[in-house]
């Protein structure tokens, strides 16, 4: 286990917690220590780290890989940082993409054309994790001349039946 200055200061506070509850118990404080000392990563590791992990929206984030992104739909929204603040692909022709990331999943609408435009690649990136996040991470790709001019990331609204 690695010892940051993150978890050393939840972990104090977490005993803290413990503390003032089992000081609440039994008043002798030899006693109210040990049991602290006792329960006080259990409660960190069963209770408080769980929690955390719940509801703050941290997830592990990969480079890209042509492969992972094939076997692994669900998880392309690890890609999503390397994909956009690197700007992997723009420049890049349309099959060199294809190959890449495989036939765009649908097309983007046009408001110049007003139709769904052969230009405009939307992927699916999957669920990023944590409590009630209902938002279906996207990506678009916008070509001009055969080749990735813009990527623009959005979330669409998933409902379940």
């Amino acid at each position: 286990m690695i010892l940051t200055p993150i978890f050393i200061i939840s972990m104090l506070i977490v005993f803290v917690l413990v503390w003032l509850f089992v000081n609440t118990i039994d008043k002798r404080k030899w006693l109210t220590f040990l049991v602290s000392l006792a329960l006080a990563p259990l409660a960190y590791f069963y209770i408080f780290y769980p929690v955390i992990n719940i509801f703050s929206n941290y997830h592990h984030e990969k480079y890209f890989k042509a492969e992972a992104w094939e076997e692994s739909p669900e998880l392309r929204f690890e890609m999503l940082n390397n994909i956009t603040e690197d700007s992997l692909f723009i420049g890049k022709p349309k099959k060199e993409v294809e190959n890449l990331l495989g036939e765009s999943e649908w097309y983007g609408w046009d408001d110049s054309i007003k139709a769904n435009s052969p230009d405009k690649w939307n992927y699916n990136l999957g669920f990023k994790p944590g409590a009630f996040n209902e938002q279906q991470e996207c990506i678009e790709l916008d070509f001009e001349d055969d080749k990735v001019t813009a990527i623009r990331t959005y979330q669409l609204e998933k409902t379940f039946e």
